[in-house]
C-alpha cells in the first residue's frame, strides 16, 4: 500500500519538458512511481483534476535563518508552494561565528534576520544545522558559509585588507564550514565587513569553495551605474578560482540604466564560453528590499553597526553624508539616494512603537509627515531602532526584468525579509512569476517557468534527489492551479497569502492541504554531500 497517491493531474516534471498525465505514488518519503494510471490502494488519494502537478519550488535566496527558529511552521513558503531554501545569503549571517562577534553580529544583521532571538546558541556550522534540525521546520533549509562572519572572527569590522596569516585562518574556517555541511561561500559587496575584501582574499576563498564542491554567490558591488564593471569583476574573480559563480538577485538599478539588462547577458554568456559555470536568481519585481543602512556611504560602516550609530548623530558626519548622497562629493557606490530619490525609498519595518508610523511610507512622507530632512529621518530611524530597519527601493523596469526572466542561467528567488510591511514578494514571490508572466503576459512558458523554480535550482544546489517529478526522487511536491494562481499582496498591504496553491508536500507529508496548512512539520537542513 502506498501512503500518497497523487491522481488525475498535469504533470510538469521540472526537466522542462511539455506536460504529460500521470498518477504520482508516495511511499514514505520518496516517490516509487509514476504512471498513466496507479492502482495500487494508498492511505490517502489526492484528486489533481485541472491542477498541475509540479516539484516543489525552491527559492535561491532567503533571509528566514533566525525566523525559522520562532516560525518553524513556514507558513510564508509553504502558501507559495516552497519546500527547499537557500539561508546564509550576502555575507550576513549567524554561523560559523565565535562569542566576541555574536553581539556585533546581531546588530549588523537585526534589519535583515529580525530580532527573533536573544541568544544564539551555536558557533560551527555543524552546530547551526543541528539546531534547524531540533526545530522541526516545515520545509528545508541549505546553508551558505557568510563571508562577513568568517571575517569579522579573523579581522573584525575595519575598512583594510587581510593580512597573509589572517587569511589562512579565513580559509580555515571556510573549510571547517564547508565540510560540515555549508553548500556555497556568500558574500555582499556593498555590505560590511564583506565589502572591505579586496580581490586577493575574494579569490583564495573561492579556491577553498571550489574544492568542496561549492560555489560563490554573491551580492555584487553595483547594480546601478556600474553594473557591467561589477559583473566583470565577480566572473574574474571565479574565473581566476576556477569556481561557480551564482549572482545573487540579478537586476539593472536606476532609470538612466534601464535597457542594460541586455548588455548583463551579454557578459554572462561571455564568461560561459570562457568556462564559468555562473547563474543567477531573480525575483519577478521592480523593487528591492534590504537594510536602510545601505543608503549609508560605505566607508562611514568601518568599525561596525556601534561605530556607525554613534557617528550619525554628528551633523558635521551627516553633512558629508548629504553630500555623498548628492554627489557633491562623488565616490563610487551603489547610491540607492541618486538611484532612486528619497521618495523611491519606502521603510518596511522597525522594532518600535514609537517609529510604527513609519512602516510602509516613503522618506520623503515621512520628512514632511516629521518636518525633517529626508536624512535626518533616516539617520534618527537608524539611532532609534539600533539599525534594525529594511527598506524598499523602487529602481527598475519591466522590461529588464523580463528580458533577465528569459534567460536560462535564471533562477527564481523570493529574497524575502519578514517584518511589519515587507516587500510583498515575501509571501507572492512564486505565485506572481506563474500568474503574471507565464500566464498572462507569457514571458515564459509554464514548463520554462517550472525548471528556474526547481530543476534548475536544485542543480545548482546539488541536491541529487530533488527538483524533478521522478521515481526515486524525495517527495517535495508542489500542486497548483494555472488557471488562478496569483499573488495577492501590493507595497501598501504585503501581507496577504497568494491564490492557486493548492497542496504542498514535504518528504511525502501533506504539508499545505487544499490550500491550508496542516501542521506537518517534515522539512530540515539540507547538507551538502
Amino acid at each position: 500500500m502506498l501512503d500518497v497517491v497523487i491522481k488525475n493531474g498535469r504533470v510538469i516534471d521540472g526537466a522542462g519538458n511539455p506536460w504529460f498525465r500521470a498518477d504520482v505514488g508516495i511511499a514514505g518519503e520518496r516517490i516509487v512511481e509514476v504512471r498513466h494510471t496507479i492502482t495500487t490502494e494508498a492511505h490517502r488519494v489526492i484528486d489533481a483534476t485541472g491542477l498541475v502537478v509540479a516539484p516543489g519550488f525552491i527559492d535561491m535566496h532567503t533571509h528566514s535563518d533566525l525566523r525559522v527558529f520562532k516560525h518553524p511552521e513556514e507558513d510564508a513558503k509553504l502558501m507559495q508552494g516552497i519546500t527547499t531554501a537557500l539561508i546564509g545569503q550576502d555575507g550576513l549571517s549567524v554561523a560559523p561565528i565565535d562569542d566576541a562577534n555574536k553581539e556585533p553580529m546581531k546588530r549588523r544583521v537585526s534589519g535583515l534576520l529580525g530580532t527573533y532571538l536573544q541568544e544564539w546558541p551555536w558557533n560551527s556550522m555543524a552546530d547551526y544545522l543541528a539546531a534547524l534540525d531540533k526545530v522541526q521546520p516545515a520545509t528545508n533549509s541549505m546553508m551558505l558559509v557568510p563571508h562577513g562572519a568568517v571575517r569579522a572572527m579573523v579581522v573584525g569590522w575595519e575598512n583594510r585588507a587581510a593580512s597573509p596569516s589572517e587569511l589562512e585562518r579565513m580559509k580555515d574556517i571556510l573549510a571547517q564550514a564547508m565540510e560540515e555541511g555549508g553548500c556555497g561561500f556568500s558574500t555582499g559587496l556593498i555590505y560590511p565587513p564583506g565589502m572591505y575584501a579586496d580581490r586577493r582574499e575574494l579569490v583564495e576563498l573561492c579556491r577553498v569553495t571550489a574544492k568542496y564542491g561549492g560555489f560563490f554567490v554573491v551580492h555584487m558591488r553595483n547594480e546601478g551605474d556600474y553594473v557591467l564593471d561589477s559583473i566583470r569583476e565577480v566572473t574574474g574573480i571565479c574565473l581566476e578560482a576556477g569556481c561557480p559563480l551564482h549572482i545573487s538577485h540579478l537586476k539593472v538599478g536606476g532609470r538612466r540604466n534601464w535597457g542594460k539588462a541586455p548588455e548583463v547577458l551579454a557578459l554572462l554568456e561571455e564568461a560561459r564560453e570562457q568556462g564559468l559555470e555562473v547563474t543567477f536568481d531573480q525575483y519577478p519585481y521592480v523593487a528591492g528590499s534590504t537594510m536602510l543602512d545601505a543608503v549609508i556611504p560605505p566607508r562611514f560602516h568601518a568599525g561596525g553597526t556601534a561605530k556607525l550609530l554613534e557617528s550619525l548623530k554628528d551633523p558635521a558626519v551627516r553633512e558629508e553624508i548629504r553630500q555623498v548622497q548628492e554627489n557633491i562629493k562623488p565616490e563610487r557606490w551603489e547610491n540607492w539616494v541618486d538611484l532612486c530619490g528619497w521618495d523611491g525609498i519606502m521603510v518596511n519595518a522597525v522594532q518600535t512603537e514609537k517609529n510604527r508610523f513609519a512602516e510602509g511610507k516613503t522618506i520623503t512622507e515621512i520628512a514632511k509627515e516629521t518636518g525633517k530632512t529626508p536624512l535626518d529621518v533616516v539617520c534618527d530611524l537608524l539611532i532609534e531602532e539600533e539599525d534594525a530597519v529594511t527598506m524598499t527601493v523602487f529602481y527598475g523596469s519591466e522590461e529588464d526584468v523580463k528580458t533577465i526572466m528569459r534567460s536560462e542561467y535564471m533562477t527564481l528567488c523570493s529574497d524575502g525579509i519578514v517584518g511589519g510591511k515587507p516587500h510583498p514578494r515575501v509571501y507572492g514571490t512564486c505565485a506572481r512569476f506563474l500568474g503574471k508572466y507565464v500566464r498572462e503576459e507569457k514571458v515564459l512558458t509554464l514548463p520554462q517557468a517550472v525548471r528556474r523554480m526547481t530543476s534548475a535550482a536544485a542543480q545548482r544546489l546539488g541536491l541529487q534527489d530533488r527538483g524533478l517529478i521522478r521515481e526515486g526522487m524525495v517527495a517535495d511536491i508542489t500542486v497548483f492551479n494555472p488557471e488562478t494562481i496569483r499573488d495577492k499582496g501590493t507595497f501598501s498591504e504585503p501581507n496577504q497569502y497568494p491564490e492557486g496553491i493548492e497542496y504542498v508536500l514535504v518528504a511525502g507529508q501533506v504539508a499545505l492541504d487544499r490550500g491550508r496548512l496542516t501542521g506537518v512539520r517534515a522539512g530540515r537542513a539540507l547538507r551538502r554531500r
